[in-house]
């Protein structure tokens, strides 16, 4: 298999995670590709038409992308590890959209001071991601917390990339002012090996 990646994608991260998690590293490829809507430069359009990353190549079907199936199929893999049987898997999956809402709003402010030109910018816009962003952290403080510290799951790798991508790209927000659950949750979360491992560098 060949993974098209970026290391300081989020998304990709997810799927760099389960890799290490799961002792399947060895197995993918991993082939270097950079772009943007308005430059899409080295994506790989040909296996994904939408210009996104992750995408991965495989010997028996049409590449998988979107960074949820690239998941699910590689833990099918592994054997159903990372997402859980009965009623969990609902909540294991809405952690790991939430956490993926949360990343495509903060992917969205980078791109608007990055790619748009400075006259175009839309102050209220970017605020409007960042609401999104604010409330979701306040949903994941107030409800989330016992599944974040339960055992180990997709929707708890999600939350700690999307954490870190805040981080990352948007440390001046300071998402953990008020939130000390989350905050002390994440700084377990971080010292996983896979997690060390994957860190974005800019």
């Amino acid at each position: 298999m060949r993974l098209y990646y970026s290391p300081t994608s989020p998304y990709v991260r997810k799927v760099m995670v389960l890799l290490h998690e799961t002792g399947m590293l060895d197995q993918v490829e991993l082939i270097s590709v950079g772009g943007t809507p308005v430059d899409t430069g080295t994506l790989p359009l040909a296996l994904n038409p939408l210009g996104k990353i992750p995408a991965l190549e495989r010997a028996d079907g049409p590449a998988l992308y979107d960074s949820r199936v690239i998941c699910r199929y590689l833990d099918s893999l592994a054997g159903n590890r990372l997402y859980p049987a009965g009623n969990r898997l609902w909540d294991t999956l809405t952690l790991e959209a939430t956490a993926d809402g949360m990343l495509d709003a903060a992917v969205l402010m980078v791109y608007e001071t990055r790619v748009r030109p400075e006259e175009k910018r839309f102050e209220p816009w970017v605020e409007g991601q960042w609401g999104k962003i604010d409330r979701a952290l306040d949903a994941l403080e107030s409800r989330w917390i016992a599944h974040l510290t339960g055992p180990l799951d997709l929707g708890q790798i999600a939350v700690a990339c999307a954490l870190d991508y805040l981080d990352f790209r948007h440390a001046g927000r300071a998402w953990r002012s008020a939130r000390p659950d989350l905050a002390a949750w994440h700084a377990r979360f971080a010292d996983r090996p896979s997690m060390a491992a994957t860190v974005p560098v800019a």
